[in-house]
């Protein structure tokens, strides 16, 4: 019943509406603002890996909304918790004035499936903070580490500094465009904010020459996506582990794209055996249908830093977006994502070095799991996405010279098999 046409406007329409795609294009352009490059397509419906147009073609989903719907789209056990939460009278937003169960085993369920975090502050257990957008967990981890520094390091408030990283990608929000390598992030958005020094990502010796007296933390995606897919050297984490320790500073790590299966492990720093102080995840942790973010970090670090009154959020960890919570992760586990990205990652990049192999077109290959990057040798990546939506495939350049390939993480065989067929049409005519 519910992948039926809905009836409304009396007439049957595939999704929600019955507006045509060039009325949807042209209110786009009158009422909205203009600040994204947008596909040519009007999606009508989205279900697994697939999403569709309104006149039913079918497009295979190798973005994922930047790894928001690593569950694929609509997965039945998150929707039937919406359903249920909705037809039960316990989704709406309730004021953080009282308490709600959905919170509660959110945040219980969320803490117990990230490890102990800061583990040189003891093993206390970890605490979540719940939010919205991902930029949000992305500031508060920002107050975490700045308050850490004031609180714990003794520097003067205001003097604090963080270690960032050159084309980082972590929102878009006055303070974290602060420290954007990216021009059109900032300008004309001034005062900008300051207590952020960049440098060189994968650069070890880069990050230890900028420490000084007032640096209170290191803010890290363990693999850039918006940034051009990069990948760090091997041990690069591990030695910004060794750095935090040893100048006593805490170690964050933004992994709202790679957290959550998308590299082939339910966390990217189990890549290399380390675990950080705190850690940021977004995106699929709804599975993709409610905005829901979290910083997590050491109970101990939590309770430093944030108390009565010292933050807050009206919908962040509302019982409707902790419902969907709490059936992504339990996704997650009982399909072994993480798992099947790793497996069908492997597999798949291997094919897609045999066709750069072949292909004029293809600089190079890179990435970890369902989390693969195609750098093209004429850095106009956008041309190929467009090719390879002709064919059916959603994609989207990173950093304008990659093709990001990030599919649902239960992305069948059949379907890969389908990206294939495209890839080659694209790189070997």
């Amino acid at each position: 019943m519910l992948n039926m046409p809905t009836v409304l406007f009396d007439s049957p329409v595939r999704g929600f509406s019955n507006v045509t795609d060039r009325d949807a294009y042209a209110m786009e352009q009158s009422s909205g603002a203009n600040h994204y490059d947008r596909l040519q397509v009007v999606v009508r419906t989205a279900k697994g890996s697939w999403i569709t147009d309104n006149s039913g073609k079918r497009y295979l989903d190798c973005l994922a909304a930047y790894s928001a719907a690593n569950l694929g789209h609509h997965h039945p056990k998150v929707v039937n918790a919406i359903m249920k939460a909705l037809a039960g009278n316990y989704a709406s937003v309730i004021s953080n004035v009282v308490y709600t169960d959905p919170l509660a085993l959110f945040l219980s369920k969320t803490a117990g499936f990230v490890p102990q975090l800061g583990p040189r502050f003891g093993s206390n257990g970890n605490k979540v903070m719940p939010k919205n957008g991902g930029v949000e967990s992305v500031e508060t981890a920002i107050k975490m580490a700045r308050y850490y520094g004031w609180k714990r390091k003794n520097i003067p408030d205001g003097k604090q500094e963080i270690i960032v990283f050159d084309n980082n990608f972590h929102g878009r929000m006055i303070t974290v465009i602060s420290f954007s390598s990216k021009p059109k992030y900032r300008e004309g958005f001034g005062p900008l904010t300051p207590g952020f020094v960049s440098v060189e990502f994968g650069n070890l010796d880069a990050v230890k020459t900028a420490i000084t007296k007032n640096t209170c933390g290191i803010l890290v995606e363990p693999m850039q996506g918006e940034g051009g897919m990069n990948i760090p050297p091997p041990g690069f984490l591990k030695g910004l582990r060794k750095i935090a320790d040893d100048n006593d500073l805490l170690l964050m790590l933004d992994e709202i794209q790679v957290g959550l299966g998308r590299t082939g492990k339910n966390f990217c720093f189990e890549h290399e055996n380390i675990v950080p102080d705190g850690l940021i995840l977004g995106k699929a942790l709804s599975g993709g249908l409610i905005p829901l973010s979290v910083f997590v970090t050491n109970a101990k670090l939590m309770d430093i830093a944030f108390n009565k009154g010292s933050d807050g959020s009206t919908f962040g960890g509302y019982p409707l977006a902790c419902v969907a919570g709490v059936a992504a992760l339990e996704v997650l586990q009982e399909e072994q994502l993480a798992k099947e990205s790793e497996i069908k990652g492997k597999k798949l990049k291997q094919v897609i070095m045999k066709i750069a192999d072949q292909s004029k077109h293809v600089k190079e290959v890179r990435g970890k799991g369902l989390f693969i990057g195609i750098e093209v040798e004429n850095k106009d990546a956008m041309m190929f996405c467009r090719k390879l939506l002709d064919l059916g495939i959603i994609v989207n350049d990173s950093h304008g010279h990659t093709i990001r390939i990030s599919p649902p993480l239960n992305i069948s065989n059949d379907e890969t098999d389908f990206l294939i067929k495209g890839l080659e049409k694209v790189f070997l005519s």
